[in-house]
């Protein structure tokens, strides 16, 4: 067995991404983006450092980041199993990225960006839940925030859609903001179910 092991050949076995693919990211949080993510109790924590990469469920009964403003997301680190291995990792590489799941909603919403950690006690503070804080939380930088094709989770038949995700915006509908209406739209979502069965696999 071969492995590709030049960017050139990678990218003639795929072609070009479509232009809504490429469109749909932002740098700071849109008021959709803001919507989709707050509406999120589950995300994966995905970091890299000496020993390699881990990715790490992080979850909430509130929405699992606050925004301390449009670049700029916190989110506590609750008690867990003590490995710290996301945790070492951010103190040596910042890089992170986090995908964010909506019960019933087969598209996720992906952001890539820096992290640190701090033990400050008034953010700490404004996650108090029955008088207990996180030991820290996670400080990330914001670099880009964009919707994940739906296709992995219909394949996997992960879940049906349910009552969270009836108020969630429409990947259209992100999209068209982010195009300012050139892109998307209620016509992009009336298309995508039948686009997709065509293309799942």
């Amino acid at each position: 067995m071969k492995l590709i092991d030049d960017i050139e050949t990678l990218e003639a076995l795929y072609g070009t991404p479509g232009a809504p693919a490429m469109r749909k990211v932002a740098r700071r949080l849109t008021p959709l983006y803001r919507k989709w993510i707050m509406s999120s109790r589950l995300c994966i924590l995905s970091t890299v450092g000496p020993e390699g990469v881990d990715g790490s469920p992080r979850g909430d009964d509130n929405p699992v980041v606050l925004e301390l403003d449009p670049g700029t997301l916190a989110m506590p680190d609750w008690r867990g199993n003590n490995r710290l291995d996301s945790l070492r990792n951010i103190v040596r590489d910042p890089r992170v990225s986090l995908l964010f799941l909506v019960p019933g909603s087969n598209n996720v919403v992906r952001l890539n960006g820096t992290a640190g950690l701090t033990a400050d006690d008034n953010l700490r503070a404004r996650f108090e839940k029955s008088g207990k804080r996180p030991a820290t939380v996670i400080v990330v930088e914001i670099a880009e925030i964009y919707t994940q094709c739906a296709r992995a989770l219909m394949r996997a038949g992960t879940w049906t859609a349910g009552h969270e995700a009836t108020a969630l915006p429409t990947v259209g509908e992100i999209l068209a903001e982010m195009t300012v209406g050139e892109e998307g739209g209620a016509q992009y979502d009336q298309e995508w179910g039948a686009r997709a069965a065509k293309t799942m696999w």
